[in-house]
């Protein structure tokens, strides 16, 4: 280790006098792709400023705030600002006694450890010591004096707390290069290359996305859907408008008699379930002897701006419902819906309820709300200032752009899904890796006008399906209304979907018959863990009588993934077995082979 930043510090401290040629080439590069950044740049539309920041409300409340806490409580505030200075202080001052003992090294560091913070030279090279300690003590300080605002309410200091760890995750010195020692060695070390391959990078993403900084997060060229990604053996056995209803190929030689069909989120595209063989939770339900059928929904355009939550139930779930039950001769079928889809097949269910239609057996929720009440970490963006945006926006264009969603969760998770890979990218050089999760991440999709405001005003901001009831397609419905047997997987560490408001949602319905499970990690990673990794384990506990906190503290622990106990809860309202059933055989047309169209196609302008 020694040796490693002793030659690191040996290469950062060459001069200009000593740069060689391909430096001086390099740096000429960069003049070249500075040009072609500007006119990239110059292509960016004029952005809509209420979908860029918060309201001018939060600010004016944030200061409010804090001057009515400098008068009502001064002492508590000074006490902050001089603990502050206290500690900025006394690290210069131990750091000017180091080197006044003629000792190139920084004084004790004792902070908390920050990955951002892993190159050995942040701990042992007094420069890059001294900046890293000082924006640590300055972040501590921000969040400290958020957290004495006492005349801020719950949701506002939420969203305070927010956005300002949005500056300062962006203000870290780690995004600068001038004070990041791993992208000034590796500029060094490689005479400029890594500079020069990174702004052609970051040309590169400018470019893809009109003018729009958006970070690439996987090799683009690595995978092909349908290809080496999204390739268990199906059909396309319906297409309409909305949807390509996929029916898979069977692997044993009895099925269960009850079909299953899944409704994917039609924020991102549905073979996140079906990214490679050893962790396809697609491959894995065929496996187990179910007729599988997934809906694959279209990437809309601008001509879909009408469409709305009324459509995607009628034209979507209720038709691919109906295919499934002539496909295969069934009464019945028995559902999946995963996030958003999952929250539209509580409004499917209670439709149906109205309407006395029991063609769902059973109903599986992955990940979903139905209760919003609390938000969770989504929710500082889910207020007028946002919303608003997002209203003007989708009107004057039709459809919610997938940029915007992207970029909406990747600041959720803004230090693994922005600035690390920025840095890799940008100041190191590197090429985005070969990671199959990144590639379907930025695979995104875009949102109806109609859905999207439909969705975020009246489920999401006002809460009607938990409360006074959802109007759609003529009916009022209620979250009480989905009545039919079900199992809930929430996920413990869930940024989009908290997993104490999915149990809240699914407490509150109808259902006599709950199965509630708690996977251990997040949105993705906690759904897609097949029992081969042996990674992430879950939680049980059949008493829904107390709050989500008394459920998982009398909750039994179990090693590994969910899936097993699924399909066991799954099989018993699956029917007997019969013969495999081969898609095409019923006599249907084979419109295209699995993956399908709409998840390849793109949508028009």
């Amino acid at each position: 280790m020694a040796t490693q930043e002793s030659g690191t510090a040996a290469a950062m401290s060459a001069t200009a006098a000593e740069m060689p040629e391909l430096m001086t080439q390099n740096l000429a590069k960069i003049e070249e792709l500075s040009a072609r950044l500007m006119s990239a740049l110059s292509r960016k539309r004029a952005p809509n400023p209420t979908l860029q920041a918060p309201g001018a409300d939060l600010y004016m409340k944030a200061a409010g705030a804090y001057w009515a806490e400098m008068m009502a409580n001064p002492s508590k505030m000074l006490e902050h600002q001089i603990g502050y200075w206290g500690k900025a202080l006394k690290h210069y001052v131990e750091a000017q006694q180091q080197f006044a003992q003629g000792k190139l090294a920084p004084p004790e560091d004792t902070g908390p450890k920050d990955r951002r913070f892993s190159n050995p030279l942040w701990d042992t090279h007094p420069y890059f010591n001294y900046i890293k300690q000082q924006y640590l003590f300055s972040t501590e300080a921000v969040q400290d004096a958020i957290q004495s605002l006492d005349h801020l309410s719950d949701k506002d200091r939420k969203r305070v707390e927010y956005f300002s760890r949005q500056i300062l995750d962006m203000m870290s010195p780690t995004n600068f290069l001038g004070t990041n020692p791993e992208a000034l060695a590796r500029a060094v070390e490689t005479e400029g290359q890594s500079l020069v391959d990174g702004l052609e990078n970051l040309v590169r993403d400018i470019e893809a996305n009109d003018g729009e900084l958006l970070v690439t997060l996987a090799d683009r060229e690595a995978f092909e859907v349908g290809g080496n990604i999204a390739t268990t053996p199906g059909s396309v056995v319906y297409r309409n408008r909305m949807f390509e209803l996929i029916q898979y190929a069977p692997t044993t030689d009895k099925v269960h008699k009850t079909p299953l069909i899944i409704f994917p989120p039609w924020i991102n595209k549905f073979y996140i379930m079906d990214l490679k063989e050893k962790n396809s939770l697609i491959k894995w339900i065929v496996d187990q002897g179910f007729t599988l059928f997934v809906v694959s929904w279209k990437n809309p355009d601008p001509s879909y701006a009408d469409v709305g939550m009324g459509d995607y139930v009628e034209e979507g779930y209720l038709c691919a419902i109906d295919e499934v039950k002539q496909i295969t001769g069934e009464d019945k079928v028995n559902a999946v819906g995963y996030c958003i889809a999952g929250t539209t097949l509580s409004l499917t269910l209670a439709l149906m309820d109205k309407r006395g239609d029991s063609s769902v057996n059973s109903a599986t929720f992955f990940t979903t709300l139905t209760d919003f009440s609390d938000q969770g970490e989504v929710g500082v963006f889910l207020d007028d200032d946002f919303v608003d945006g997002i209203e003007a926006e989708v009107k004057a264009h039709g459809v919610l752009n997938s940029f915007f969603m992207s970029r909406t969760f990747s600041f959720l998770r803004s230090n693994d899904l922005i600035y690390g890979p920025a840095i890799r990218s940008y100041m190191l050089g590197e090429a985005p890796p070969a990671f199959d999760l990144l590639y379907w991440n930025g695979d995104g999709t875009n949102l109806p006008a109609a859905m999207a405001v439909e969705y975020l005003r009246g489920l999401c901001q006002d809460d009607r399906f938990a409360t006074d009831g959802f109007d759609l397609l003529g009916e009022t419905l209620h979250v009480s209304g989905v009545k039919v047997p079900l199992c809930a997987i929430a996920c413990e560490t869930d940024h989009i979907a908290a997993w104490k408001s999915s149990f809240s949602g699914i407490q509150k319905m109808g259902s006599r018959s709950k199965t509630f499970i708690l996977s251990e990690s997040g949105h993705i990673a906690g759904i897609i863990n097949p029992p081969s990794k042996k990674k992430y384990g879950h939680y049980t506990n059949g008493d829904w009588s107390g709050t989500a906190d008394d459920w998982l503290k009398d909750a039994d622990f179990h090693e590994g993934s969910w899936w097993p106990r699924w399909g066991e809860w799954l099989a018993k309202r699956s029917g007997r077995k019969v013969a495999a059933r081969v898609p095409g055989k019923d006599g249907r047309d084979i419109l295209a082979p699995a993956p399908g169209t709409y998840v390849i196609s793109q949508p028009s302008h």
